[in-house]
């Protein structure tokens, strides 16, 4: 198994989570790789801007509850948020317009005024929150101090008007500065052809944007998405990236990410662990053979994967769901299914957790 390969698969997870099509963080780094290449970025630098790709939205799962009890359904919050410049007045306006969304008119208003009062500080310490814990991750998976760094600079600005307050410009790493244009052209690509993509970039350069990423990119846009969600295949297409996982380091790569997926809900915590550590010991008291035993306790690790298509709102909902909000519940299997079926090395241990939710009777799912 390959740690660019494992992180390929788990980006599809992020995707379901940023409310976005199945390999949006990969096309993301196509985009920003071959942008890369045109303004000549360092071959190191460009290896790491593989993994910062990968991992950049990652610690969205980490502060999605805070996000849902602020803002409502927290998958349909970040698929809106492409949409606006966050800075300034058009984020604010955003940040009011989706207060206590999904709640009751007291409730919306107790959110949208607890946010002015607060200058949106509830806003900015779940950003610093989301790239602590990404950062973390890094850091728990044994990536360079370059991709560490970056990381948690995830929501600067050039203005300087991010996250942290008053960090852009150069001081900023070139591989977020390529970052921060790629993920949000890959969107407005996708829903308004190359005129949208053009039309933002032109729009937040200076802001958002780094102006000299932003002219590469005017230049050479049709050449840099041009079939960039097409036959993605990061280990094949880019042997720069490959890692080679000895065994042990992909369990504690796996028990990282289950980590990741059990802080989705704020009573999953150890989750994904205490399932796999029991239906480990019982396929051992089983006498089961040694790649089953391994196999069924990765699955546990990996069960709840398809949860982050899940909002929080549904999660954490007290009492009964409604019919669609149980849909929402079932097609996580299967998005488990489809996370999983591409690393062949996860196989076994994705088709197991694919089947987490069935029951002996048939009434299970998906």
């Amino acid at each position: 198994m390959d740690l660019a390969e494992l992180l390929a698969a788990f980006s599809l997870a992020t995707d379901l989570g940023l409310g976005q099509p199945m390999e949006h963080v990969l096309r993301s780094w196509r985009i920003a790789d071959r942008l890369a290449e045109r303004m000549d970025l360092p071959e190191d630098q460009r290896r790491s801007l593989f993994y910062v790709s990968m991992l950049a939205w990652v610690g969205c799962v980490a502060d999605s509850p805070e996000v849902a009890a602020s803002f409502g359904d927290d998958i349909a919050f970040r698929a809106d948020s492409y949409d606006v410049d966050l800075a300034g007045l058009a984020g604010f306006g955003f940040f009011l317009r989706h207060a206590g969304r999904g709640g009751p008119m007291w409730h919306r208003f107790r959110v949208a005024t607890t946010i002015v009062a607060s200058g949106g500080q509830s806003v900015v310490q779940g950003m610093q929150s989301h790239c602590l814990t990404t950062s973390t991750l890094a850091e728990q998976l044994g990536l360079g101090q370059d991709v560490v760094t970056a990381l948690r600079q995830f929501f600067t600005r050039w203005d300087g008007r991010g996250v942290p307050q008053g960090v852009g410009g150069t001081d900023i790493a070139p591989t977020i500065r390529l970052l921060h244009l790629a993920d949000v052209v890959e969107v407005r690509y996708r829903t308004g052809g190359i005129d949208g993509a053009l039309e933002v970039a032109r729009a937040r350069r200076g802001r958002q944007f780094a102006p000299d990423v932003v002219d590469a990119f005017l230049a050479n846009a049709p050449e840099l998405l041009s079939d960039a969600g097409t036959g993605i295949d990061p280990l094949t297409a880019d042997p720069r990236v490959r890692r080679p996982l000895t065994e042990g380091e992909l369990d504690t790569a796996l028990e990282a990410l289950a980590d990741f997926t059990d802080l989705r809900c704020t009573s999953r915590a150890g989750h994904c662990r205490g399932v796999a550590e029991l239906a480990g010991a019982a396929a051992r008291s089983m006498g089961l053979p040694v790649g089953d035993v391994v196999a069924t306790r990765r699955a546990g690790l990996l069960h709840d994967i398809g949860l982050h298509g899940v909002p929080v709102t549904i999660l954490d909902r007290e009492g009964p769901l409604s019919a669609t909000e149980w849909e929402r519940v079932r097609l996580s299997s299967y998005y488990t299914e489809r996370v999983l079926a591409r690393p062949a090395a996860l196989a076994k241990p994705g088709a197991i957790a694919a089947a987490a939710h069935e029951r002996m009777d048939g009434s299970g799912y998906h």
